[in-house]
C-alpha cells in the first residue's frame, strides 16, 4: 500500500520541538541528567503494521531548475531521442543517484506498530513546508473486515478457526474423562485436544511463511 500525507504547519513545529526526560542515578538520587527527545513523528493509521520506506524527501533534482544536472542532460543530450545513446543517460543517472547516496544519504525513519508513530529524522525546519509538502510511504496494511468481508472466506482462517474450536472442545471433554455417552460411546477429550493443537500449529507455521521479513517492521 502507498499512502500520502500532507504535512501541516503544526507537525513542522512539533518536529522541531523536543521533549525533556530526566534520568536519575539509582545509587545517588541527587545525580540527574536531562535528555532531549525529538517529537518529530506523524501518527500512522492503526491498520498499518509495517513501513517499508519513505520516498526521498530530496533528490538530485526534478528538472524544474535550469541549473539542475538532470535538466542540463535533458537540454543538451536528450532534446531528441537520436542525439545520443540512452545508455549514456542511464549511466549518468546511476552515477548521480550514487553521488546522492554518498554525499547526502537517505533520511532515517523509525516506526513501531505499538506506537503508531512514524518518526522522520530530517531537518524539519528546512525539508518541510507546512500545507505544501507531501510525505509518501510504502507500507503493509491490514484489511478492514467490516469493509472487505471476503477475508472471512479465507481457507486458512477457516482451518485455524476449526482447529481452535476442536482444541477447546477437547479441553472441555477432558474434564469428564471416562464418561460413557448414550449407546456406550466414550469420548476421548485428550485425543481431540491433541489433534486440535497439532492442526493449530500446522496452520500457524504455514502462515509464518507468508509474512514479510521481520526487518520490514523496523522501517
Amino acid at each position: 500500500m502507498y499512502l500520502k500525507h500532507l504535512v501541516t504547519e503544526a507537525e513542522v513545529a512539533r518536529g522541531i520541538a523536543n521533549v525533556t526526560t530526566t534520568g536519575t542515578d539509582t545509587v545517588d538520587s541527587s545525580i540527574t541528567a536531562n535528555w532531549l527527545e525529538g517529537s518529530n513523528y506523524i501518527p500512522i493509521p492503526s491498520s498499518v503494521y509495517s513501513v517499508v520506506q519513505v520516498f526521498p524527501l530530496t533528490g538530485t533534482g526534478t528538472g524544474a531548475n535550469m541549473f539542475d544536472a538532470r535538466y542540463q542532460l535533458h537540454l543538451n543530450d536528450l532534446y531528441d531521442l537520436t542525439s545520443t545513446s540512452v545508455v549514456h543517460y542511464e549511466m549518468m543517472m546511476n552515477n548521480l543517484d550514487f553521488l546522492q547516496h554518498i554525499l547526502v544519504g537517505e533520511t532515517p525513519i523509525r516506526f513501531n506498530h505499538n506506537q503508531n508513530r512514524l518518526y522522520i529524522d530530517a531537518d524539519w525546519s528546512n525539508d518541510f513546508v507546512g500545507g505544501q509538502d507531501y510525505i509518501v510511504i510504502e507500507c503493509y496494511r491490514k484489511l478492514d473486515p467490516d469493509v472487505y468481508i471476503e477475508v472471512y472466506d479465507d481457507i486458512h482462517l477457516k482451518r485455524y478457526a476449526t482447529a481452535l474450536i476442536k482444541k477447546q472442545w477437547g479441553a472441555n471433554l477432558s474434564k469428564f474423562s471416562g464418561v460413557a455417552m448414550l449407546g456406550g460411546v466414550t469420548m476421548n477429550g485428550e485425543t481431540i485436544y491433541s489433534q486440535g493443537l497439532e492442526e493449530q500449529k500446522e496452520v500457524e507455521n504455514y502462515m509464518l511463511t507468508l509474512e514479510p521479513p521481520i526487518m520490514l517492521g523496523m522501517g
